[in-house]
């Protein structure tokens, strides 16, 4: 019963670790996304009025 015990826990804070992981990396997910979007945008903006410095 014991082992058992110890399965479940270790279990439970894998999954818990793991949840952490996958919504942190949501986040960093939406963030990659806006700061492709602006950069996009930025180079559009670029090529429309012909600036060639940066």
């Amino acid at each position: 019963m014991n082992l058992l015990l110890i399965i479940i826990v270790v279990v439970a804070v894998v999954l818990l670790i793991t949840g952490g992981f996958v919504q942190s990396l949501q986040f960093l997910l939406w963030v990659g996304i806006v700061l492709a979007v602006i950069a996009v945008i930025l180079f559009i903006f670029r090529a429309i009025t012909g600036r060639k410095d940066v």
